[in-house]
């Protein structure tokens, strides 16, 4: 999940702070503190996330674009500018410019706007901006919500008591409800210092990015890994009382199966997965670790030459073709696969099924598979020539029946014709007139068109006067049999009209 960290330059950051027996500080000062601590966490514990740095004031200035390289954001901080008044409006357009550019609408971004809960002034300026929201054109339409999932964490340089002396505190808690509300406002605790901006950022770190720390089993084998961006606890709407669900930090492989059987199926979300302490040495077998993510000499060879599960199961489901099931909880599973971010480079993903026994339909219950060796056959062949999958359900769904539908006249005329070209051919075609005409009654009956069925009766009694001299007698009395029993349908009465019931052939004694 990339990080956007939006800072406000403007002149309001300047202002003083006095501190106890030293210098004075700006709030920019205290600011880009608390965001070099930040910075410095992410580097030991988020290194596979994507940060980058924009600059605002009454314009925005992207300084450094998306990366890894956390030195180059730390080094952008120390080089800030001061500009003049704030709009928040200007530097959230940029962010959903920027955002958009390198990853599209579906990747959910974290904004952290760093500020000092000065709103601006004038045109431009939040409460302006706020107050004008029912009066705009679709030109110019408020950024918010963006048009990707977002989490929106507003970091003011100031106490609570300080934003509520005026209507701040107001103005940002409408600012994170247009934002979807998925994010939070955090305010210095007591007196404005570089301690307590150290709190306030660490509050954050311990909300968004403390990172996931978990371990992968396969049987007797396991390795310490560490995902990326964190699971996020779901709370399934369906539930007679939802609670939050959250993945378990003891991850279980309950087993493998082919790509092509899993196929694409639906996810909440995607992870990355790395062992703990990963290196180039060890990228190079496939972990997904970038060239990046060096650490010092001594860590690469111990990593490089001690056995990790977490690089073999990689590299298995790689050569093989699978993906691994993986159990995250109770009646709740994901799957462990290889992701190719280039020719070089892949890396081990997991994503996180919804909740339930059954989650992928044509699998089945997942509890139910099992592994080829206690089947009575290769379910797949001698040869992989075929598949167990996908399973046929028991019932045979609505939508997979023919489904009669009269949208215009000339389709009711079809079915009706067909009916008489049957009863002409009465009785060799009796089976063939019987079905089409019970199609059409079950249409008939659902649609409450009666008329229709006391109009087919008397088409039926029309035929039986026309039959020829030549014509078998069993056919005048399947016509008349069939159209006495579309006359009782159509009153209505539920002992004939029932939808189930079926027009079953008369039987005579013409029949050899």
């Amino acid at each position: 999940m990339p990080t956007v960290v939006l800072m406000d330059v403007s002149l309001s950051m300047t202002r003083p702070v006095s501190l106890d027996g030293s210098e004075e500080f700006q709030r920019k000062n205290l600011a880009v503190h608390g965001l070099n601590m930040l910075f410095e966490h992410m580097a030991s514990n988020y290194r596979m996330e994507f940060t980058a740095l924009m600059a605002f004031s009454s314009l925005w200035e992207l300084l450094v674009p998306f990366t890894r390289d956390y030195n180059a954001l730390q080094e952008a901080l120390g080089n800030l500018e001061d500009y003049d008044k704030t709009c928040v409006e200007s530097a959230l357009n940029g962010v959903s410019n920027v955002v958009q550019q390198e990853w599209g609408s579906a990747c959910p971004c974290q904004v952290v706007l760093v500020t000092d809960g000065s709103l601006g002034i004038g045109k431009g300026s939040l409460r302006h901006s706020l107050h004008t929201l029912k009066h705009r054109g679709d030109d110019k339409k408020f950024p918010l919500p963006f048009p990707f999932p977002t989490k929106l964490f507003i970091m003011s340089v100031a106490n609570a008591e300080e934003l509520q002396m005026t209507d701040a505190m107001d103005n940002l808690e409408e600012l994170l409800r247009l934002s979807g509300g998925d994010g939070q406002i955090f305010t210095v605790e007591g007196p404005l210092c570089m301690k307590s901006v150290q709190a306030m950022f660490g509050r954050l770190i311990d909300h968004a990015y403390s990172p996931f720390h978990a371990v992968l089993h396969c049987g007797n084998l396991s390795s310490d890994v560490q995902v990326f961006p964190r699971p996020e606890p779901i709370v399934m709407d369906e539930e007679v009382e939802p609670m939050p669900r959250s993945v378990n930090t003891d991850l279980e492989i309950v087993g493998f199966i082919e790509i092509a059987d899993i196929s694409s199926p639906p996810v909440i979300s995607r992870h990355l997965v790395l062992p703990i302490n990963v290196n180039k040495e060890v990228d190079e077998v496939g972990t997904g670790a970038t060239d990046e993510l060096e650490e010092e000499p001594s860590a690469s060879q111990m990593a490089g030459k001690s056995p990790n599960f977490c690089v073999l199961l990689h590299g298995s489901l790689k050569v093989e073709g699978m993906v691994a099931l993986v159990q995250l909880g109770p009646e709740w599973y994901g799957m462990l696969y290889s992701q190719a971010d280039s020719k070089k480079k892949s890396n081990l993903m997991m994503s996180l099924f919804e909740p339930g026994p059954d989650p992928l339909p044509w699998l089945g219950k997942i509890t139910h598979l099992g592994p080829i060796s206690e089947a009575a056959e290769n379910p797949y062949g001698e040869d992989d020539s075929k598949s167990p999958f996908p399973l046929q359900p028991p019932v045979k769904r609505s939508y997979a029946q023919n489904v009669t539908v009269w949208i215009k006249a000339s389709g009711l005329q079809t079915d009706v014709q067909k009916i008489l070209r049957n009863a002409r051919k009465l009785p060799d075609k009796t089976q063939t007139f019987y079905k089409e005409l019970n199609r059409l009654r079950k249409a008939a009956l659902a649609f409450g068109f009666w008329e229709l069925l006391k109009g087919m009766a008397d088409l039926l009694e029309r035929e039986c006067t026309l039959l020829p001299d030549s014509a078998h007698p069993d056919a005048a009395f399947q016509l008349s049999h069939a159209a006495q029993q579309l006359k009782l349908a159509s009153t209505g009465d539920s002992q004939y009209a029932a939808f189930d019931h079926n027009i079953a052939p008369m039987h005579t004694d013409f029949s050899s």
